[in-house]
């Protein structure tokens, strides 16, 4: 009995420190704790970790330069080579890949035909030196996580400039994740800017922004990067039409957060801790900023997570129609449209493979901000 009373009296001390710190948590608190009870949230959200890692240090972690610099002349449209530890002749240790041999054949039309020589084998090295690179854009580098000796290694193939497709695809994973991230960054700017000028002092002013807002929401974006694309001279350089899709999408994707935060302000500028601040002789750039803006955080942190997706989208599909990045920039517009051609899907599917990456990165996003959202929500019904 005495055992039991003190395993109860344990149970209802946990169970009060438990209330307790659910009553004292902060709102980041309560919100990682409900997104932590998601799982297919938390399995996204590791694999979205796992891609912006594999993009940020991807120069180090492929094993060539994506470029035309780096292209394996006599190895074009080639098959991936995948690792492996054993074949007819035995096992080992270190990880090989065999030898191959091409040549055009009459009976493919001259195709490149493509032979595998199992009798010699090429091991697999790592932390070899290789193509110069800059970690980061500014940290030089020639070390890469692995290599071959005597040869070339292709995970997922090369394209028809000999382009190693794993290098290209963990760039142009990076590059895509970077223009999201500058045209999140400026939408999120101008909405925080905009709407909370508008939901603060309403009335006229608050009327003339709304029209500028439905204004930009009904700019149709195709046919304004066809006029941007025209204007562009041939030569601009890849890193100013980066700069400048980056920053188109930016001004033309703010309309939405900045609805959002105009509502919540309209709602919330006569609460009382507003009119207090007022009467202590806070600016309203100060009520802005320090009081009407922190108690919609969490709400504003989910729409930037769930605005990744459609910035990515918006770069893909303008990358793909042959309205943003060119080559010899690495995305993965610019690697899905080398993929149209029948010749490839008929003969080099390989090329699907940054497919794949694409749709896991933009469902990671999807079920993240998904996750996020119903975190963020203490009506939600999965915590109930």
């Amino acid at each position: 009995m005495t055992s039991q009373a003190q395993t109860e009296g344990q149970m209802s001390a946990e169970d009060q420190n438990a209330k307790e710190a659910y009553f004292t948590a902060s709102q980041r608190q309560l919100i990682w704790a409900r997104f932590k009870k998601q799982r297919t949230a938390m399995v996204a959200a590791a694999v979205l970790v796992a891609l912006i890692l594999a993009g940020l240090f991807a120069p180090f972690l492929s094993p060539y330069d994506p470029t035309i610099a780096g292209r394996d002349k006599d190895y074009t449209n080639g098959a991936p080579q995948l690792m492996q530890f054993c074949d007819k002749n035995g096992c080992s240790a270190r990880p090989f890949i065999h030898a191959v041999e091409r040549e055009r054949s009459m009976a493919t039309n001259f195709r490149w035909v493509t032979t595998i020589n199992e009798d010699e084998r090429l091991s697999v090295q790592w932390f070899v030196k290789g193509d110069s690179y800059k970690l980061f854009g500014f940290i030089p580098g020639s070390v890469h996580l692995f290599g071959v000796e005597g040869g070339k290694i292709h995970l997922f193939g090369t394209d028809e400039d000999g382009q190693d497709i794993f290098s290209r695809t963990l760039h142009a994973v990076w590059t895509s994740l970077q223009v999201g991230t500058i045209g999140v960054f400026i939408a999120f700017i101008l909405a925080l800017m905009i709407g909370g000028v508008s939901g603060y002092y309403g009335g006229a002013l608050d009327g003339f922004i709304q029209m500028v807002t439905d204004a930009v929401r009904v700019v149709p974006a195709i046919p304004l990067f066809m006029a941007v694309a025209a204007f562009m001279p041939p030569e601009t350089s890849a890193e100013a039409r980066f700069f400048y899709i980056s920053l188109i999408l930016g001004f033309i994707g703010w309309p939405t957060l900045a609805r959002r935060v105009r509502t919540h302000l309209l709602t919330e500028r006569n609460q009382e801790y507003v009119l207090a601040a007022q009467l202590c002789g806070a600016s309203p750039n100060h009520v802005i900023r320090r009081h009407l803006l922190p108690s919609f955080t969490s709400y504003i942190i989910v729409d930037l997570v769930i605005s990744f997706p459609y910035m990515v989208l918006s770069e893909t599909a303008l990358s793909f129609i042959g309205l943003g990045l060119k080559d010899p920039v690495s995305s993965l517009g610019v690697m899905l449209q080398k993929a149209t051609s029948a010749d490839v899907m008929l003969n080099y599917q390989w090329y699907f493979i940054p497919v794949i990456f694409f749709i896991v990165l933009v469902m990671a996003f999807v079920f993240v901000g998904d996750g996020l959202r119903d975190a963020a929500d203490p009506y939600s019904d999965t915590h109930k």
